[in-house]
């Protein structure tokens, strides 16, 4: 067997005074002295783990998502099954802002807002979700996230419909079967 030899390579990353090439690679700029002294590839990799970090950072925006990006996670949401929901009596906010993947301070906002989320407090103050209550969470999630109501057409929608739980929970049914049959689709 022929023993493997590395070969060294040097990066020359002299980058010319032109506006358009600075233009060009804005991100890597602050890293060239670290890039100009790398001489293995091997050490390359992290450098380049880097400036993607970096371009993954600038792209990311601050504040509220946009309608469309909290369209697309509104499936997203990972409530489990009845049954495996209410094994537990309670849940801690914490579990439950991560079973929506949301900030724990909107689902306190919610809970201000609608008066069907009724979560239980210790005497420290700590919230504590019912089964029930993250069913109605799920039920509020759905009108504001999928289908995009406000919150004041929220209130109205659930002051209006008292029968809403029950109209939200066989259009969740329908869509499983619908689930269920596109799968079995697919596999045929």
């Amino acid at each position: 067997m022929a023993k493997a030899s590395l070969t060294q390579i040097t990066f020359d990353f002299g980058f010319a005074e032109e506006p358009a090439q600075k233009a060009a690679v804005p991100e890597i700029q602050p890293l060239m002295p670290a890039i100009e002294k790398i001489s293995v590839v091997e050490e390359a990799e992290p450098v380049l783990r880097a400036v993607a970090a970096k371009r993954a950072a600038t792209t990311g925006k601050r504040g509220r998502r946009s309608l469309k990006e909290t369209g697309l996670q509104a499936d997203l949401i990972q409530v489990p099954e009845d049954e495996v929901l209410f094994k537990k009596q309670y849940y801690s906010i914490g579990e439950v802002a991560s079973m929506f993947r949301e900030n724990q301070s909107l689902i306190r906002y919610w809970e201000t807002e609608f008066d069907i989320l009724q979560p239980r407090k210790n005497r420290k103050g700590d919230r504590f979700f019912r089964p029930v209550d993250i069913k109605n969470l799920v039920m509020i999630y759905d009108l504001l996230r999928r289908r995009k109501f406000t919150i004041e057409g929220a209130k109205d929608y659930l002051k209006k419909n008292k029968k809403a739980d029950e109209k939200f929970t066989l259009i969740q049914s329908l869509q499983k079967i619908r689930g269920f049959l596109l799968e079995l689709k697919a596999n045929l």
